[in-house]
């Protein structure tokens, strides 16, 4: 058995009991199998997406899927951020409605976060709840949104501010959907990537660094080896902490500063550009806590930056980054639950850092 083959399945347990697989393949040749459990022949299902995605992958997976099904119905919407909205699971609960779906029946997220995001709240809240899988089909989405079970949507501009928990039934992910990524998009994913490596693994943040080029021209076996390392970090992590009470808020590092910076910018950039901005100065300020040497912050802005991500955020005013944190949804009291580093690979829960350390942070 070679690398791949091994490398192909990762079991996801809750409370001791298995919850669902992450199975990584090459192609969708295999899905029908992997869903064999669900029954899906006694099922109406519902696949999910939206307007980038379905010109790829939405005729493929509809073929597949009502060779099978009982029925089998599409819901698109219009791609971008500004759709995460109650609005757009409004229109998806009438289409499922409209067709009599029940609880016996099964969504499918076929598409980057926001359609996973999306379709498992309306999977959580339809008739109290019924079953989805995801099939992510961009880095970031493979590589974090799609495994743990968070769900949710964004109110007005405060992001995942509306959501739940609920777990999915399968994570099934098709490498191959990584090579009809935009640039831009394929690199953004990089900001989870990275980010796995700094709070959990300083052997892997030093393989990525490593591979950088084979990642950059997303060869097969070095884009494979680091879905699959990635995967095995977040699934550990949600294992232990599936409602996020403790270790699994660790998982937020640089999103406290990250998730301001993309509000700021209304948007424009995407997520794990954010993500990234927000770890360079999550690492700053473990700097200033005394955790982190000088080059080890300047080696991981530059480890960013190679993924076309330099997270200049000049133009932003920093009393507003700072303000913008205060209505973050990790605030516990008056206070923001920071995630620092002690060193990579080695992140901790940090509720004291200041309005004066921010700033400093920012100002560099």
């Amino acid at each position: 058995m070679n690398n791949l083959e091994k490398n192909s399945k990762i079991e996801i347990r809750t409370d001791g009991r298995k919850s669902y697989d992450i199975i990584l393949k090459d192609s969708f040749d295999d899905f029908l199998k992997q869903m064999e459990f669900l029954k899906i022949e006694h099922k109406k299902i519902c696949i999910v997406t939206e307007s980038n995605v379905a010109p790829f992958y939405l005729k493929q997976m509809y073929d597949l899927i009502s060779s099978k099904a009982a029925k089998t119905i599409t819901f698109s919407f219009e791609a971008g951020e500004k759709h995460k909205q109650l609005k757009t699971i409004e229109a998806l609960y009438e289409e499922l409605i409209i067709n009599h779906f029940d609880r016996q029946d099964l969504l499918i997220a076929l598409g980057g976060g926001v359609v996973g995001d999306m379709t498992g709240y309306a999977a959580a809240t339809y008739l109290r709840g019924i079953d989805f899988v995801q099939v992510p089909t961009t880095l970031l989405s493979q590589v974090d949104s799609s495994i743990g079970g968070k769900t949710g949507v964004d109110f007005l501009q405060y992001k995942n501010m509306v959501g739940a928990f609920h777990q999915p039934k399968l994570v099934y992910i098709n490498t191959a959907t990584l090579k009809s990524l935009p640039e831009r998009e394929y690199f953004s994913g990089m900001g989870e990537v990275i980010k796995h490596g700094l709070i959990k693994d300083a052997k892997y943040y030093d393989w990525i660094k490593d591979n950088i080029t084979p990642i950059k021209e997303r060869e097969h076996e070095a884009v494979r080896e680091m879905i699959y390392r990635s995967c095995l970090i977040k699934g550990d992590v949600v294992e232990r902490d599936p409602k996020e009470k403790g270790e699994r808020a660790l998982l937020n590092f640089g999103h406290t500063l990250g998730h301001a910076i993309e509000k700021l910018k209304d948007f424009t950039w995407l997520h794990g550009e954010c993500v990234a901005a927000g770890c360079c100065l999550a690492a700053r300020i473990s700097q200033m806590k005394g955790n982190l040497t000088e080059e080890e912050v300047k080696d991981i802005k530059e480890v960013f930056i190679k993924f076309g991500m330099n997270g200049d955020i000049s133009e932003l005013s920093i009393k507003d980054i700072i303000k913008t944190t205060k209505s973050d949804k990790k605030m516990v009291g008056d206070k923001i639950k920071f995630i620092l580093l002690h060193s990579i690979g080695e992140a901790y829960i940090d509720m004291s850092v200041t309005d004066d350390e921010m700033e400093n942070a920012l100002k560099k």
